[in-house]
């Protein structure tokens, strides 16, 4: 018997609104993560916390937003640390009341394979690319469940959907970050938790700085959208509850392709992997 058979279709729980809630948001200072700021900010959140590893770039995110005034909080953060993240949460619950939206968007890239890659950058990758994510998550899902709401954003990739070429550290651990919103969606989802995972394509940040496969794939592979469009697409989907955020559409096309027909698509990234220099 298939459990997942029935004919009741649930429906998702709607997320959080957005105005006047209390956010955090890791991995802040730049890219998604400060393009997620400012649309919490926009939307009326009441106070955004924005977190970083990098305090040099959480000062420089609020130098660049003097209208977001005291709505608009940092806090240097190593996602990886279970007990400092924790402590974060705990501390801004007591100042502006508990998290309504958690955004775990921090992650980390690092252009190696599995013959090349070593036991230090596959670490760093699930450290940062998961373990970040489920320790935000375990931070502020206590709270939201008890009350029967709240929104929680895993910032994943299309990466985690489909693959890519020249970052095994990060192809896998996006799929990983994609099967943990699933899970979090199937296990909080009936307790009023909504869970989104953020899969976008392309996007104009520092991670396509560096050369190699990678960059050259990511760059082939579609449109390269500004932070600021991924994160109002990501938004937009967690206040409707969808457990996907595609701010590339075609994304879906080429996850039904691949689930469709494996070897065939297998046959088309290796074409496409070989044009590239792989």
């Amino acid at each position: 018997m298939d459990p997942t058979r029935t004919t009741d279709r649930a429906v998702p729980p709607p997320g959080p609104p957005l105005a006047g809630a209390v956010a955090l948001v890791s991995g802040a200072a730049g890219g998604i993560g400060a393009a997620l700021v400012d649309g919490l900010l926009d939307r009326g959140a009441a106070t955004v916390v924005a977190t970083d590893v990098d305090p040099d770039g959480l000062a420089a995110l609020v130098r660049a937003r003097p209208t977001a005034g005291d709505r608009l909080a940092t806090r240097v953060l190593d996602v990886t640390d279970r007990d400092a993240v924790l402590a974060a949460v705990a501390a801004v619950a007591e100042r502006w009341g508990p998290v309504d939206v958690c955004c775990a968007n921090a992650g980390t890239g690092t252009l190696a394979g599995v013959i090349d890659g070593p036991p230090a950058a596959w670490q760093r990758a699930w450290d940062v690319n998961v373990m970040g994510q489920v320790n935000l998550a375990a931070a502020v899902l206590p709270e939201m469940v008890a009350r029967g709401g709240g929104g929680v954003l895993l910032t994943a990739s299309a990466a985690g959907l489909l693959s890519l070429p020249g970052d095994a550290p990060y192809a896998v651990t996006k799929h990983a970050s994609v099967a943990l919103a699933e899970w979090l969606a199937l296990t909080h989802g009936p307790q009023g938790v909504a869970v989104t995972a953020l899969c976008p394509l392309g996007v104009d940040t520092g991670m396509l700085g560096a050369d190699g496969l990678a960059t050259r794939f990511v760059r082939a592979s579609g449109e390269l959208l500004a932070p600021a469009a991924v994160a109002a697409v990501a938004l937009d989907a967690l206040v409707r509850g969808d457990l996907l955020a595609l701010p590339h559409p075609e994304v879906a096309a080429m996850e039904a392709a691949r689930v469709a027909d494996r070897p065939a698509w297998l046959a088309r990234m290796r074409t496409a992997v070989a044009r590239l220099g792989g």
